[in-house]
């Protein structure tokens, strides 16, 4: 009988996915545990754990994944469920969406970035809704 795996064992250190330096892959990846890419990806990388892309790595396509650390450079839209981080010679060309995301100085990014995530309501606040403020404020 199979029995359910949880969370920290897909995120364990033994289960880590590698395509190292000099591997190009032309396809889609989909995997379930932590990957770090050196290579070259030609497709789309959807994971269900931590993608971190190497200094030397290079993905033309859409990278799917719950958190991603970016050394190296992304052609394609990055959706992102927790947190990005791009390092300072990641280069993105494509649009963002993230819960949260840090951008170190060098970093180059081309493209848009929502920061909805998946928690947020589209519900707008009005900015200047003067309403529900005392009158004897000057703004």
């Amino acid at each position: 009988m199979l029995k359910k795996k949880d969370k920290s064992y897909f995120e364990s250190p033994d289960r880590l996915n590698r395509i190292v330096e000099g591997t190009k892959i032309v396809g889609d990846i989909i995997a379930d545990s932590n990957i770090r890419i050196d290579g070259e990806v030609q497709g789309n990388v959807s994971c269900a754990a931590k993608v971190v892309i190497g200094e030397n790595a290079h993905i033309k396509g859409n990278l799917t994944c719950n958190e991603a650390d970016v050394e190296g450079s992304v052609d394609g839209d990055l959706m992102i469920d927790s947190l990005l981080i791009l390092r300072e010679k990641s280069k993105v060309k494509g649009n963002i969406r993230t819960a949260k995301i840090e951008i170190n100085q060098g970093a180059i990014f081309l493209g848009n970035c929502d920061m909805g995530g998946k928690s947020s309501s589209n519900k707008q606040v009005p900015v200047n809704n003067k309403k529900n403020q005392p009158e004897d404020i000057v703004y």
